[in-house]
């Protein structure tokens, strides 16, 4: 059987890609081409009518972070608007939440796994 070994891009529309790709390696420092950590990666189709993410957008990315809470210093630091609920979203079990959204008004979730 012919099996997936990993994630090869996230595709998506941009109205300005150049202005974009340049906010993504500035802030989250993922460059166009990027070689990822191993671990976790959640592969999840939801419902149409979640209230997970926007209900105008098709899609969230989850990036997993190892210093949730220096990332997030950062981010705010720059003038970025971080949404955290950590009675609703942080368990010991599936570890601790955040989200932004880029300029185009893209949903990113921010995950740093328990360790």
């Amino acid at each position: 059987m012919v099996r997936i070994t990993g994630i090869g891009g996230v595709f998506f529309r941009a109205r300005d890609t150049d202005a974009l790709g340049q906010w993504y390696e500035q802030h989250l420092g993922i460059p166009g081409f990027w070689s990822q950590d191993a671990g976790m990666t959640v592969f999840a189709p939801f419902k149409a009518d979640t209230s997970y993410f926007p209900a105008d957008r098709q899609w969230m990315i989850n990036l997993r972070v190892d210093d949730l809470d220096g990332l997030l210093a950062t981010l705010r630091a720059a003038g970025i608007t971080v949404e955290t609920r950590p009675d609703e979203w942080d368990t010991p079990e599936t570890g601790r939440f955040a989200r932004i959204q880029d300029p185009e008004g893209n949903p990113i979730e921010l995950w740093q796994p328990p360790k």
